[in-house]
């Protein structure tokens, strides 16, 4: 069941060295014991109390506020006087404190201290009188004080008491409260064995992102004294993977911009399309016995996968009804207007949906359909005619390119037995040879997938034959067309081998955006920094195809061109000073190089396409933002440019290099006496690392060195999970002339803006750059940068829309307290112990001092 959790952290000037790393380590374990279901806090306290960070009230135990909490307690220091009073009356009123969101479930204090003399009763008897807060109890550290007082407090109130006397102790310490916590569900039998899911995750296994559906083993015995067993004995489990799950959905029926996502209690989903968690790390870190490298992770053990469908999407009001309701259980439909972000992440558009959602029955979750307007029906290929099927096979044969143009089609999964390819071309021509081989009627093949594949080649075929034959117009070096099926046709075919686009329509940006908007879309290539030209170098333009069958508005191609910048700029500027043109007004101005003024055409964001200076035609694709700053804010002032900032929860960055101080001797962990003589010392790490480093550098003395260098060029490659930021920016509002004056103080700079109808261009005018150069210049960018995200002391305060369990298992009368904890650890002979390692030692250095 969820918890809501108060970590108390004694201070006081007692827990000092040693016994402070220690309780901070502990703590930091603890955390990581908690789910996005449960809450936390943690509160310091000596003579006082507080809270350790800017939450000043339980919060969601998710990666970015534990990351928080983590922080901060590696900050705590220790001085003062031990007040117990204070601190668990400042405990207990954050912790009964329902006006905030919590989990309403298990309600638990978790005291780490090194020990003191008072109980702290009269605190509890006003708090605590029924019981129903566990008081869990940490002694930490090695000292001679009297545990009876803490160990009374957690045997008091139903908790636990236990001992942290070295770091070897502190996991399965900091774990083993599940245990008390599991005792409720235990008694309360039946009725608790309930399938709980789990958040998304990446397997172990690299099975990729799955769910598990849990349920809980109860021991069932009932012990000499007629009492029934508390004990949860474990969970068994099964994994679901998520891409098992997508392969029961009709992907391919929904068009590009339709999709299907769902939700848990937490609001955050386990389907999506924008749910791509990117994989951490390069390789299984090598081993490093001198130091721990943090920054080093491998893939298989990443943070926990949560993203929200507020930050999986662009959010709105309407969206947050919407997840809220979804999280209530209910069922429901809303068509509305909203801004989607593009495939390339580079573009908002305006886009109409309509959103279907409904619970799924017996979990948690609920799911979501969205779609379009033109999405609601879509096309059924019924090819059974075998000869038709042969014919538009026939025609996506690579021999086929130079009449009908150089063909790719989308790698999706046609047939169980047909293998994926990185190479197009080599896939294209398996596709070929297995239809033939086995025909699109086998069992083992998706038949509706590859008769509308078919459908979509033949018309295409007729496309490039019947009208792209004719000589492509001046500036236009490509003609293509490209379908829901999954076939592309690029004309001619030099034109195709050159082509950098998505083979996957349903992947492809400027596929998803021609579907979105009814007029001409214009894309920027990617801006090249090399400055080179490059066959990306041309500009695309695309428009959906819309046809209507039985009155039913479908979308399902997208034709288009690519143009030639060089060309496109001689013929704009011929146009303009070409003295028989009927060019009129201050367009007329615009010539080539000119000295007074500069022209520009920008696409709907914000990005470069074509000007009469030649020294930006090799900026072409870049963000006008960083190529005139100035101008593009006072554009974004006049709201021809409205502007989204966003988050991206799910990067990967370069780790943060480390500073290296002067060389020097590393500090080494030097063992007490009493760590030496506690048996859980010898299973610790530290007590295992410390052996092996002294074993080693006595059998091979350039052993640890080699191993250091090689952990380092591992970190060097790997990679850290991270938030970035960026921003899109999109046409503001729908007037289509603006203009103004841009003031830079000493000087100022005329402009005129008119957007160019049927296209998502604007053409601007201005005086030239260099005529006032006082204006700001510092760069505005568009393009995603690491960041820290939003921060979560504010998110704290209006924390998003969740659902706790409608059952909780937190409490059961029949519960034995008597079971509350005791002193632990053997003490053996401290001269045995010395007699082993000594045995351990000659035996591993004897092959060394007396080789055979």
């Amino acid at each position: 069941s969820p918890k809501d959790m108060l970590i108390l952290v004694d201070v006081s000037g007692s827990v000092s060295g040693l016994t402070l790393k220690l309780i901070r380590t502990s703590v930091s374990e603890m955390l990581e014991t908690l789910s996005d279901d449960d809450f936390v806090n943690v509160v310091s306290f000596n003579d006082n109390a507080k809270n350790v960070s800017c939450f000043n009230h339980l919060v969601q135990a998710n990666v970015r506020n534990k990351k928080v909490l983590k922080e901060n307690i590696n900050m705590i220091s220790a001085k003062g006087i031990t007040d117990y009073k204070k601190g668990f009356s400042f405990a207990f009123e954050q912790l009964l404190n329902f006006n905030v969101s919590r989990a309403n479930c298990n309600k638990i204090i978790m005291l780490f201290t090194d020990g003191g003399e008072e109980k702290a009763q009269e605190i509890f008897k006003k708090y605590n009188p029924d019981r129903k807060v566990r008081v869990f109890t940490f002694s930490v550290g090695q000292h001679n004080y009297d545990k009876g007082p803490i160990q009374w407090m957690a045997c008091t109130n139903n908790g636990y008491y236990y001992e942290i006397p070295s770091i070897g102790a502190i996991r399965i310490n900091t774990q083993e409260y599940l245990d008390v916590l599991g005792r409720p569900m235990v008694l309360a039998g039946e009725k608790a064995k309930q399938i709980q899911w789990t958040n998304v995750y990446l397997d172990a296994l690299e099975l990729g992102l799955v769910i598990t559906g849990t349920l809980p083993v109860f021991n069932l015995t009932v012990g000499h004294d007629g009492k029934k067993n508390q004990l949860i004995l474990g969970v068994m489990g099964v994994d679901v993977s998520l891409e098992e799950i997508k392969g029961l959905t009709p992907r391919f029926n929904l068009s590009p911009n339709g999709y299907y996502y769902a939700i848990d209690p937490n609001g955050y989903v386990l389907l999506h399309p924008n749910l791509q968690p990117k994989p951490v790390g390069t390789s299984i870190p090598s081993v490093n016995l001198r130091k721990r490298r943090p920054d080093v992770q491998n893939p298989k053990s990443q943070e926990p996968v949560t993203l929200d469908f507020l930050d999986a999407e662009l959010e709105n009001e309407m969206k947050v009804k919407i997840r809220q309701k979804m999280i209530d259980g209910e069922s429901g439909k809303e068509s509305f207007q909203t801004l989607v972000k593009s495939q390339d992440e580079r573009y908002i558009d305006r886009g109409n949906r309509t959103y279907t959602w409904a619970p799924v029955s017996k979990t948690d979750y609920s799911l979501a359909l969205v779609l379009p307007s033109y999405s609601f029906n879509y096309i059924e290929a019924k090819l059974d005619d075998t000869m038709t099927q042969a014919r538009f096979l026939e025609s996506l044969k690579p021999e086929r390119f130079d009449e009908t143009g150089y063909t790719i089609i989308a790698q999706r999964k046609y047939c169980k037995d047909l293998k994926q390819d990185d190479n197009g071309t080599k896939f294209l021509m398996d596709f070929i040879e297995f239809i033939d081989r086995k025909t699109p009627n086998d069992p083992s093949c998706h038949t509706a997938l590859i008769n509308r594949l078919l459908l979509d080649a033949g018309f295409t075929a007729d496309l490039s034959q019947n009208y792209w034959k004719r000589h492509l117009p001046p500036g236009v070096f490509a003609r293509f067309v490209a379908t829901d099926g999954g076939v592309t046709r690029i004309y001619p075919k030099s034109a195709g081998e050159g082509w950098t686009e998505s083979n996957e329509t349903y992947e492809s940006s400027y596929y998803k955006r021609s579907l979105d908007n009814d007029i001409y879309i214009f894309t920027a290539p990617h801006f090249n920094r090399t400055g080179q030209e490059t066959p990306e170098a041309g500009i695309m333009v695309s428009k959906a195809v819309k046809i209507t069958v039985d009155g039913k508005q479908l979308k399902p191609a997208v034709v288009g061109i690519k143009i030639d910048v060089n060309s496109w700029m001689e013929n704009f500027t011929r146009a303009t000073t070409d003295s028989s043109s009927k060019c009129k007004g201050e367009i007329c101005s615009c010539q080539k190089n000119s000295k007074d003024i500069d022209c520009f055409i920008l696409d709907d964001g914000g990005f470069l396409l074509m000007s009469n200076q030649e020294e930006y035609i090799l900026q072409i694709g870049r963000f006008f933002g960083e190529i005139d700053p100035s101008l593009m804010r006072q554009l974004i002032n006049e709201s021809l440019y409205a502007f989204n900032k966003s988050y991206d929860y799910q990067s990967v960055c370069e780790p943060q290099k480390e500073t290296k101080a002067a060389a020097g001797l590393r500090s080494v962990y030097v063992p007490t006496i009493a760590d030496i003589l506690n048996v859980g010392w010898w299973a610790s790490a530290a007590a295992w690392s410390l052996v092996q480093q002294l074993l080693l550098s006595i059998t091979f003395p350039q052993f640890t060195a080699a191993v250091e260098k090689e952990d380092d060029s591992s970190a060097a490659l790997a990679k850290q999970s991270c938030i970035t930021e960026q921003t899109q920016y999109f046409f503001a509002k729908e007037n289509r002339t603006f203009g103004g004056v841009l003031d830079c103080g000493n000087c100022s700079r005329i402009f005129h803006a008119e957007k160019l109808l049927d296209t998502n261009l604007v053409f601007l005018i201005v005086d030239s750059k260099q005529t006032c150069l006082s204006c700001d210049s510092a760069p505005l960018i568009q393009a995603e940068q690491p960041s820290t995200g939003p921060d979560p002391c504010d998110l704290a305060q209006n924390p998003r829309y969740r659902k706790g369990p409608d059952v909780c298992f937190d409490y059961d009368p029949l519960e034995d307290p008597g079971d509350c904890g005791g002193v632990s650890g053997l003490i053996p002979s401290l001269w045995s112990m010395l007699g082993i390692q000594f045995v351990l030692l000659w035996l591993l250095t004897g092959s060394r001092l007396y080789p055979s």
